[in-house]
């Protein structure tokens, strides 16, 4: 039938498509501009307000001032640079115009703040975070420009008995000529929070160690604040006990104090900078002073880490990949032939699970309707069993050796990678949405086709066979089966050769039933005779491709909101017409199929740009409501190691769009009343990391995991190892993992 030959080039087109997502993917893993909005970003525990000084104006050698002002509701706070025991700090990442050139946060005096046997260091009520910005010589705006604009990404973690990571894109326009000088009282007031350095006074600025502790001597203070307690906050983390107060004297005039090394020091540095302040209670600001001590040793050896909670080290991972330096370089590959032999034999499991997946049914039923076709020829339905199983497993590798390529190139891709970009997506719903109108018999490709072209698939039956296992896995990529995470994991610790036989086992799991059936006659016998109803029966399977449609045109509304998946109905809309218009014959073929090409070409252009950008990633998706409702939280780089640092278990939905067990488990499994019931009463905290879009942070994170692919559910508990899930969720494990919490 000509539906098969279609098969064969709807899977040409798909690879063209995703020739085109190279260069949308190469586009996409560079740097990407911080997205405008206004100067003001209100969530509900704070409101930070981007806020500029500029008392003469914009201009070289002039004063320039810009800050992050944040106002936190009452009980929650944000960080210092050092954070303490746990926490992050806010970060800066500025767009200014040429010729701008920002500094370094000026960090205020932070306050000490207490969580049982933890301290942190932050700020509560309101706080302003500096930072000074150079006008060059050769700034230059332009004889006609008025003002100049600035653009902020910030991003900061907001604290109280829980941690919420948030972040916002702030907007603003500076006069060049014009004073700006508003908010001048709050820098004044940031300028007088900010520590003053003391004056080197050669060994009156040193530290000593002391076994456990470090023996530190100011001298140099102001005599405002001799006789009374001080706080000590060290710029440079994990060197000192935070929530240990030690003991401190006063000398004449001379500040001396005693404080414990932290338990888990990883620092042991030549010079600790440090800063000095009246303590005193609540966020009263206060003057403060900076020293550089110079530390005499020897530093006691460090002390081997405890179990640290695998989210702190994605996220120091992530920060390197996001930073330029790529991934941190993979374990070493030495696994064991039992890793290795139980890796393939998950791979195989998995991919023969994958036959169960929805996302796979449209293929295997043709699969079916064509092993039916060749019941009654054992040769040529051996032939199609080896065909289709040689393109299943070629293709699984050809995906596994671009995935490992782009790693190696230093990219943070995983399993499922190619559905990250909505050019694949859009590819791939024209490509079903042509295979369903073609199943439904709107149009024939023979009746399109001049004969020469459509005899082929008469002469490359085997090829025919070998392009529709191609497809198979097109649709199987997305889905990850029980088995599956794991041996996929461990494809980033492997050899290049070990890792593709790995990825061959998959492909093999997934033809193995079409290829038994092939060379197992009984199958062949069992099968019904060609006849009437495979024509319903193919008509009845489009509306299994238009479903698949349905779910790839929200996937790609999560990437590209609702503009691009509107953009992306109405190219399906013209594909259709494009592809009824062709099938006609005669004259109204050749004017209607014209028109269609141009009507075709012109909507490309028009709205194709739409469908392949990118939203807003701080947009909210469109279940935002209701999973706020149950308590879920977004997932950021050290959130979940902030909370499980206060003693709250944490539980983490490593997520996609386009993941379909993902969505099940979310609709079933993780929406049991039972199920959030019990994560209340044990107030585990839920999070959710969404992959739908490229994110190097939570390819660190599953990495950690030994993963590199979703769904990925994890528990991380304190003080004890993290408890992964199995990828099909169900009630009964979930309740029996949280009843061991």
């Amino acid at each position: 039938m000509s539906s098969r030959l279609f098969h064969r080039l709807a899977v040409t087109l798909f690879f063209i498509a995703a020739s085109a997502f190279g260069i949308s993917a190469r586009a996409q893993f560079g740097p990407k501009p911080a997205n405008p909005g206004g100067s003001t970003v209100t969530t509900p525990h704070v409101q930070a307000e981007l806020v500029a000084h500029a008392p003469q104006g914009v201009g070289p050698g002039q004063p320039l001032w810009l800050g992050l002002q944040i106002t936190h509701q009452p009980d929650w706070h944000t960080y210092w640079k050092n954070p303490g025991d746990s926490g992050l700090p806010t970060e800066l990442a500025w767009q200014l115009p040429a010729g701008l050139d920002a500094g370094d946060i000026a960090w205020p005096v932070p306050h000490k703040i207490a969580i049982g046997t933890l301290a942190n260091y932050g700020y509560e009520g309101t706080v302003l975070l500096p930072v000074p910005v150079t006008v060059a010589q050769t700034f230059a705006p332009g004889p006609l420009a008025k003002d100049v604009t600035v653009q902020l990404k910030a991003s900061w973690l907001v604290c109280r008995k829980e941690c919420i990571p948030e972040e916002g894109h702030f907007t603003l326009q500076l006069p060049i000529q014009s004073t700006t000088a508003l908010h001048s009282a709050a820098f004044d007031a940031a300028q007088k929070a900010q520590p003053q350095p003391l004056a080197k006074a050669s060994v009156q600025q040193q530290a000593q160690v002391d076994g456990d502790a470090l023996q530190v001597r100011v001298a140099g203070l102001p005599a405002a604040l001799r006789g009374k307690t001080l706080d000590l906050f060290p710029e440079m983390p994990e060197v000192l006990h935070n929530a240990a107060d030690g003991t401190q004297r006063w000398e004449g005039d001379v500040w001396t104090a005693r404080i414990p090394l932290a338990e888990q020091r990883s620092n042991s540095p030549n010079t600790l900078p440090v800063v000095l302040a009246e303590r005193v209670q609540g966020s009263t600001p206060r003057p403060g002073y900076r020293a550089d001590l110079t530390v005499q040793g020897p530093w006691p050896a460090v002390a081997a880490k405890a179990s640290v909670s695998p989210a702190l080290e994605a996220a120091l991972k992530a920060n390197a990949a996001l930073a330029g330096s790529g991934l941190p370089p993979a374990a070493p590959s030495g696994a064991s032939s039992l890793t290795f032999t139980a890796a393939l034999l998950g791979a195989l499991l998995g991919g023969l699970i994958l036959n169960l997946m929805p996302c796979v049914f449209p293929v295997l039923a043709i699969k079916v309707v064509g092993f039916t076709r060749h019941a009654q020829d054992r040769r040529a339905h051996r032939v199609s069993g080896l065909a289709y199983t040689a393109g299943v497993v070629l293709s699984f590798l050809a995906l596994g050796a671009l995935m490992l390529g782009l790693r190696a190139a230093g990219e943070a891709v995983g399993w499922g990678f190619q559905l990250q970009s909505p050019a694949v997506v859009a590819a791939l719903a024209g490509l079903f949405t042509v295979i369903g109108l073609n199943l439904a018999g709107v149009f024939e490709f023979g009746n399109m086709l001049p004969s020469s072209v459509a005899s082929l698939q008469a002469r490359h039956p085997v090829a025919d066979s070998f392009l529709t296992g191609v497809l198979a896995v097109a649709v199987a990529s997305p889905c990850t089966a029980p088995f599956m995470g794991a041996s996929m994991g461990l494809t980033a610790t492997l050899p290049a050769a070990q890792a593709l036989a790995v990825f061959a086992a998959l492909g093999l799991g997934l033809a193995l039933p079409y290829l038994a059936a092939s060379l197992w006659p009984a199958v062949a016998r069992a099968l019904p005779r060609p006849g009437a109803w495979m024509d319903t029966f193919r008509r009845f399977m489009a509306f299994p491709m238009f479903a698949t449609v349905v779910w790839l045109v929200w996937v790609l509304g999560q990437q590209s909101g609702i503009d691009g998946a509107a953009s992306l109905l109405i190219l399906l809309v013209g594909l259709g017409l494009l592809a009824w218009s062709l099938a006609l014959q005669g004259r109204a073929r050749r004017w209607l199929g014209s028109v269609a090409t141009v009507a075709m070409a012109l909507l490309l252009w028009s709205f194709g740009p739409h469908v392949t950008r990118m939203a807003d990633v701080a947009a909210a998706p469109a279940d935002a409501t209701a999973t706020a409702a149950q308590g879920w939280q977004p997932w950021a780089p050290g959130a979940a190691e902030a909370l499980v640092a206060s003693g709250r278990p944490v539980f983490v939905d490593f997520t996609a769009a386009w993941c379909v067990t993902c969505q099940y488990n979310k609709k079933t499994t993780l929406a049991n009343a039972e199920v959030l019931a019990d994560l209340h009463a044990k107030n585990v905290a839920l999070l959710r990391a969404d992959w739908t879009r490229r994110d190097p942070a939570i390819t660190a994170a599953l990495a950690q995991l030994g993963r590199n692919g979703v769904p990925v559910y994890v528990f991380y508990r304190p003080g004890k190892p993290p408890v992964v899930l199995t990828e099909v969720l169900s009630v009964d494990e979930v309740r029996s993992t949280i009843a061991q919490l």
